[in-house]
């Protein structure tokens, strides 16, 4: 993984025949529409860089008529949220016939549920924070007598930090509930872990160098991925060689748990005691220019021209499946 940073990467003759036309699906009607366009504008940059014959399409609608009559031969799937990283999408393209780029279905859907990834979690024995379902306001009184406060509230299944609200006390919770049930009825709550965020992007079965975020925002919400200036992204991530090499694995184990394929990206915290805690998986991370997945690959001596174009290469293994 030290190897130096590819210049001018290009596809050869034989593998840009293999892959023939590519469509970069983005945009799509989620809340994430916007960071999706930035990501599947990038994605399509970095293919036509390395010589794929690549479109870019952005989906809106019905998603049944991105397989009707379809001009293109794969997917290379940029949307955000749902619809587009939820499984759906995914279906749609496996019943046609149609290779896409990323987790399955079972996978995608499971992934974009914040809630079930922890059951999963969970019932694997895999750390991540203690954690309640709540479906109405009526519950605070019950989640509080379980859960040690501060707490974080957020929709089950939306992304990009859409809608999280770190709570002190009831009447917080209260409010939490109320605007993140906006975003999903279905909203999760766990006891906050004060302390270091670390992500992890793996790439067809391996880590990816570790990157710690730090953030003068109470924690890494919207504004701090994508539109601050002053977010600090710490690679190498100042852990410990052997720490860090345990926070790798567990997030390939994470990966695989939920049985994600090709590429994604693990969120972890750190308490005060060293413990590491699995937050997510994300299974269509961003791709835009302030994105942790190149940066890691970046880091790795993996050029953003490579990186794309060996996600993209994994759908011909699955079709010759």
């Amino acid at each position: 993984m030290n190897k130096a940073p590819l210049q001018n990467y290009q596809v050869d003759a034989a593998t840009r025949k293999a892959l023939g036309r590519v469509a970069v699906f983005m945009g799509g009607d989620s809340a994430e529409r916007e960071v999706s366009l930035n990501s599947g504008r990038s994605v399509l940059n970095g293919l036509l860089a390395a010589g794929v014959d690549a479109i870019g399409l952005d989906v809106q609608g019905c998603l049944l008529q991105t397989v009707t009559n379809p001009q293109f031969d794969r997917v290379f799937i940029a949307l955000h949220g749902r619809g587009g990283e939820d499984g759906t999408l995914q279906a749609i393209l496996e019943q046609a016939g149609i290779p896409y780029t990323g987790s399955e279905v079972m996978a995608s859907a499971l992934a974009m549920d914040k809630l079930r990834t922890k059951y999963v979690f969970q019932g694997c024995g895999l750390p991540t924070p203690r954690f309640r379902a709540m479906a109405s306001a009526e519950e605070a009184d019950a989640i509080l007598a379980e859960l040690t406060l501060p707490l974080s509230v957020k929709p089950s299944r939306e992304g990009s930090s859409i809608g999280i609200f770190k709570v002190t006390n009831r009447d917080q919770l209260v409010t939490a509930y109320r605007n993140a049930s906006q975003h999903d009825p279905l909203v999760l709550v766990e006891e906050w872990v004060e302390g270091p965020e670390f992500t992890v992007a793996v790439l067809q079965g391996q880590a990816l160098p570790v990157i710690g975020l730090s953030t003068d925002n109470e924690f890494y919400d919207y504004d701090a991925k994508y539109l601050a200036e002053d977010t600090r992204y710490q690679i190498p991530s100042g852990l410990a060689p052997e720490l860090e090499q345990a926070l790798k694995q567990l997030s390939v184990d994470a990966f695989r748990v939920i049985g994600c394929r090709t590429w994604g990206r693990v969120d972890i915290m750190q308490d005060a005691q060293g413990q590491f805690w699995l937050l997510e998986v994300n299974t269509a991370p961003g791709m835009t220019d302030h994105s942790l997945v190149p940066m890691a690959a970046k880091a790795a001596g993996i050029s953003f021209e490579e990186l794309v174009v060996r996600i993209l290469a994994d759908t011909l293994e699955v079709a010759g499946d």
